[in-house]
């Protein structure tokens, strides 16, 4: 897959793209005067994991309520496994299985009674994978439902999503109030959702999260989307802080004449500078003088988002 970054900094993808779990076209949806979502245009592909990224308020869970037919669109179209929304909603939602951001559970009985009562809904779920599931959130079977804490709610949501035999998951900031060894299970869970074909759709603006997770990922702001591509392309444009100590004098000259430096610090035999780019002109220029040490730090992702979501092109 090529990636290409245009002229106000977005990344946009040049390949075809292939069947499509959910396209959106044009959706905008009003609240009164005031527009949630302004224009928006998606495809996520089968089988991926798709990051839906932005600050609390950007319209993330505006758009997947719309996705659900929860919520009617002011205008615009949408798809979901081929179906539409609206008029296919029953048949839709047996395919996919949902998290919502603002979670309700019901108050009454157990933890296993309301996972058999949805099991019934869904035509069963098997037991064996019930109890796996169970184990590795540290979700108590026995527990009244009124007793749980909302990490706890959270955790049987999840195991309730991923129980599913389903095509599609729509998870909205699925790991709120989870202790950081669940969210890793979480992400060890939905690489295996991929690995079965499952497409997963993860909205959240917790960038680590995302970034662990997702093939392809879509920042939206104020409404808009201001970046879609894949998790590669995301880290090829982020800065990445590069220190060299050289055996000699450093080539100062050939240093200070590559583009793409930010922060260049040259203090005896000692270089070190932030990379905003390529990293390979400067590999280049080190390559041809003795360097003692080199410590290249993993692109920081986070910044690069953060940037995106504060409008820095």
């Amino acid at each position: 897959m090529n990636t290409a970054i245009d002229s106000i900094g977005q990344l946009r993808e040049t390949t075809t793209v292939p069947e499509a779990a959910i396209r959106i076209s044009g959706l905008v949806k009003d609240y009164g005067r005031v527009r949630a979502v302004a224009g928006i245009d998606l495809e996520v592909r089968r089988g991926e994991v798709f990051g839906f990224l932005g600050p609390n308020g950007a319209g993330k869970t505006t758009t997947i309520r719309c996705l659900l037919d929860l919520l009617r669109p002011t205008a615009g179209r949408i798809e979901v496994l081929g179906l539409d929304p609206r008029r296919d909603g029953a048949a839709m939602r047996a395919r996919l299985a949902y998290v919502p951001g603002e979670l309700r559970l019901p108050e009454r009985g157990t933890v296993d009674q309301l996972i058999a009562s949805i099991g019934r809904v869904r035509g069963g779920f098997d037991r064996g994978r019930r109890d796996e599931l169970a184990e590795r959130l540290d979700v108590d079977l026995g527990r009244r439902l009124r007793e749980l804490s909302s990490g706890n709610r959270r955790k049987v949501a999840l195991l309730l999503a991923f129980l599913a035999d389903v095509e599609l998951l729509v998870l909205d900031e699925p790991t709120n109030g989870l202790d950081p060894l669940m969210q890793h299970e979480f992400l060890a869970l939905v690489r295996e959702a991929r690995a079965r074909g499952t497409t997963v759709f993860l909205s959240s603006h917790v960038l680590s999260e995302v970034q662990r997770a997702a093939d392809r990922v879509a920042v939206l702001r104020a409404g808009q989307l201001v970046a879609l591509g894949a998790v590669d392309a995301f880290r090829g444009r982020a800065r990445q802080r590069v220190e060299a100590w050289f055996a000699g004098e450093p080539p100062a000259a050939e240093l200070d004449g590559l583009p793409g430096l930010e922060s260049r610090t040259l203090d005896g035999r000692r270089f070190s500078a932030l990379v905003c780019g390529p990293i390979q002109p400067l590999l280049e220029v080190l390559g041809r003088h003795p360097v003692v040490s080199l410590v290249v730090e993993e692109p920081d992702l986070e910044e690069t988002f953060l940037d995106l979501y504060a409008g820095t092109p």
